[in-house]
């Protein structure tokens, strides 16, 4: 937004958390918290954060972006040049928090939207409407309200008879009678720059907490009549704060809940959504079935008519139309049509499975290529292997791919059965049409369409009781 500036609070120290953790880190349905804030405000002119307590971690959480690049290879991590951090050494108060500001903005004349670093429930387009509704009143301070039965800790807000806002009063310092008003302060405001910075040399810290309050602003600008404003809304959830883990909870199954009914809208059966964890992130055609207990995440798409669940984990993979998955884990990989997993598969990063293919129960595959028609049923270890089409691989089979120092690769070629307990020790090659007997130990080459049998020859003899 043009001649526009964010500042958000994000240096208290957030103890009832009882984390080492900085609160604003704290992750909701797998963002950060304070990843979600700085969403709200995108498109201004700037972001500025105010860090704190444990600020080396903050400003890590935002990754600088250089010529339109990221440059994180975490993705949870903010990427945002416009984003700049300012330092409140000692934590005195919302209202020096924002003080700190005053160097680098001692030269703008435009509006300030200041918001806490905990609010990530707050939608950008009511913070839209509070700037728009600022502008239009010509306001030097506009204040997003609500109105709650129950108020708690949060500040009352004070009108005078014409509706104007009088001040704010923290709960802490207010009046049985201020107490009863049922109208609060969201910590969410629009000041003109050069009039909040003027009132700010002006608030003391003479009340119970002995700090300097942000809220001490509006009293200060409403004695020189200045004109101050409120924009209520009336959902409370937007506003909440996220103050310990309990509101955390509370605050990821509003918007897990969210997701969800997205997804059933647009034509996704989810079964029992109360046990389903999905994060917003995630696409899912139409007719797309997710059962029970199953928990998908990341950048994972999954197509039409596929099954997944119950009891599965899936996370930043590409499944493809048709899929079954059945209590098994599955992240970092490309999935094809009409593929069969599970239960109690393992699929790890990097793992591309072919059309029709099947991988059964207690099977890990890892880094690597599994063609199309082919199944690794049950009991096996396929890791840094390319499987061709139509193979066979029995139960027991084991890519012995790591000597201790290095991996190594498999490649067996389509058409080829695999015996049962069958060991391939790589660097291996297993041409097209070949048939490995049960048992076998294979340390070399197999050309194509040969047998290939590597174990000792079956002796029996007498026992001695």
């Amino acid at each position: 937004m043009k001649n526009t500036i964010a500042i958000i609070l994000a240096a208290g120290e957030g103890t009832r958390f009882n984390s080492e953790t900085p609160k604003v880190l704290h992750k909701i349905l797998g963002k950060m918290i304070i990843s979600r804030v700085v969403e709200i405000v995108d498109g201004f002119d700037k972001k500025i954060i105010v860090v704190g307590h444990k600020s080396e971690l903050v400003k890590k959480s935002i990754s600088p972006v250089r010529n339109g690049v990221p440059q994180s290879g975490i993705s949870n991590r903010v990427s945002d040049k416009n984003v700049v951090f300012v330092e409140q050494i000692v934590q005195l108060g919302s209202g020096d928090a924002v003080k700190q500001t005053e160097k680098i903005l001692k030269n703008f004349t435009g509006d300030l939207v200041i918001l806490s670093g905990d609010v990530p429930l707050l939608k950008k387009e009511t913070v839209g409407k509070l700037l728009s509704v600022h502008k239009k009143e010509k306001a030097v301070a506009t204040v997003l309200t609500c109105e709650v039965e129950n108020p708690s800790h949060y500040g009352r807000i004070i009108r005078n008879a014409d509706g104007t806002v009088k001040s704010i009063v923290e709960s802490k310092d207010a009046s049985d009678d201020v107490k009863k008003i049922k109208e609060i302060n969201s910590g969410v405001y629009v000041f003109s720059s050069k009039e909040l910075f003027s009132a700010l040399h002006k608030i003391k810290n003479d009340n119970s907490k002995r700090e300097y309050y942000l809220t001490d602003v509006i009293s200060i600008l409403s004695r020189q009549n200045k004109k101050i404003i409120a924009y209520k809304i009336e959902n409370f959830r937007e506003i909440m704060g996220i103050n310990n883990r309990c509101e955390l909870a509370q605050a990821e199954n509003y918007i897990r809940e969210k997701v969800l009914e997205n997804l059933m809208h647009s034509g996704v059966t989810i079964v029992n959504p109360a046990t389903v964890y999905i994060e917003e992130t995630v696409e899912i055609e139409k007719d797309a079935m997710i059962m029970p207990s199953t928990i998908i995440k990341g950048r994972t798409k999954i197509g039409s008519g596929g099954v997944i669940g119950p009891f599965s984990y899936i996370e930043d993979s590409t499944i493809d139309k048709n899929v079954e998955i059945r209590a098994s884990f599955v992240y970092g990989a490309e999935i094809a049509d009409d593929v069969k997993i599970g239960p109690f598969s393992h699929i790890r990063k990097e793992t591309k499975i072919g059309r029709h293919a099947r991988i059964g129960n207690f099977s890990e595959i890892k880094k690597s290529a599994i063609g199309e028609n082919t199944k690794v049923s049950h009991l096996s270890y396929i890791g840094d292997s390319q499987l061709g089409k139509n193979i066979n691989i029995g139960a027991g089979t084991i890519t012995c791919n790591y000597d201790g120092k290095n991996k190594h690769k498999t490649e067996i070629g389509d058409y080829t059965f695999v015996g049962s307990n069958t060991n391939l020790i790589a660097p291996v090659k297993i041409g097209k049409g070949v048939l490995i007997a049960a048992g076998s130990t294979i340390t070399h080459n197999v050309p194509d369409n040969k047998l290939a049998i590597a174990r000792e020859r079956q002796v029996i003899k007498k026992r001695q009781d």
